[in-house]
This record gives C-alpha cells, structure tokens and sequence, in this order.
C-alpha cells in the first residue's frame, strides 16, 4: 500500500489503528537498523525505536506531507537516537570522546565481534566518529540516502552534509590503516 492511501486511512478513525499497523510493519525494519548504527546496542534501539512509533503515533495526524512518510520517520528516528544519546551523556558526566569511546566497547563486547574482520574494523572506525559525521556517514554509506532527502532529514545544507560526509570517509579510512 501506498503511503499516500497509508495517511488517509490513519486520518479515518476506524482505520487509524490498521494503518498504523502497516506503517510500523513498513518501516521498522529500516528504521530499526538506522537506530541500531547510531545507538550500537539492540536493546537500546529497541528502546529507541519504540520510542519512535509512539512519538508517530502522537504525532502522524498532524503530519502536513511536506516531505515524503520516510522521510519525516526517518527525522523523527534521528532526533530520538541523538536525544538517546544526549541523555547518556548526561547520565554518564563523561566527555563526548569517552562516550564515542563507550559505544567502541559496545562493539568489541558483541559475541560475533571479530577484530580481524573489516566489517568489524568499519564499526570501529564509525564509532570513533562525531556523532553528527557518523549520523551523516551511516545515512549515506548504508542507507543509500540522496544528500538532497539527507538536507531534508537532518535539516542541513547539502554542502554542509557533503563536507561532514568527506570528513568521516577521510577518519574511517586513517583508522582502517593504521588499526
């Protein structure tokens, strides 16, 4: 079903719950690993990601079509995985290099990590990053994101957005050499 056919179903009160339905089961999977990159831990993105849908469900009437539906949810991800990550730094009283540093850990503590993999290393290398260049990095690497919807998301000028991508391309491969 299209988005579109989605929205007014949701507008309609006895429908509004299948709909909902179909969205959460169209887009949670994507969202879900979108979640998973900034925030590493599968039960923090759930967390997350939960956090997600309800705030879509608060928030999907109001919704004006600006932009397209996955567009708008995949905004509504991303400020709840960096106020995810505000909130543990916050917790933590730590410095931001600590938390990055944190979230590295978090990578070599899953039971499948394999220090000589290079999808491993990559992980590694992401998590170093600021967390606005690994937003930018994951968007584009793994989700194919055009810069022009990343503007749209992330509420960012393309060239910012191209500079912060060239950045983080430019950290992944220092690490990938010298790790």
């Amino acid at each position: 079903m299209e988005d579109s056919e989605l929205l007014v179903l949701f507008r309609e009160p006895a429908s509004r719950e299948k709909a909902y339905t179909a969205i959460v089961k169209k887009y949670q999977e994507r969202l879900y690993w979108h979640i998973r990159r900034m925030v590493v831990g599968h039960d923090d993105a759930n967390d997350v990601l939960q956090n997600v849908f309800i705030r879509v469900w608060n928030s999907l009437e109001n919704f004006r079509e600006d932009s397209k539906l996955y567009t708008w949810l995949y905004r509504v991800a991303t400020n709840e995985c960096l106020t995810f990550l505000e909130q543990q730094k916050r917790k933590a009283s730590v410095p931001l290099g600590d938390v990055e540093e944190g979230l590295s850990n978090q990578v070599r503590a899953d039971k499948d990590f394999d220090a000589g993999k290079i999808e491993w290393k990559l992980q590694l290398a992401i998590q170093r990053l600021p967390e606005k260049q690994r937003l930018v990095f994951n968007l584009r690497y793994y989700d194919e994101m055009p810069y022009e919807e990343m503007s749209r998301v992330l509420e960012t000028s393309e060239g910012a957005l191209k500079a912060s991508y060239h950045h983080a391309v430019k950290k992944i491969e220092d690490y990938l050499i010298n790790h």
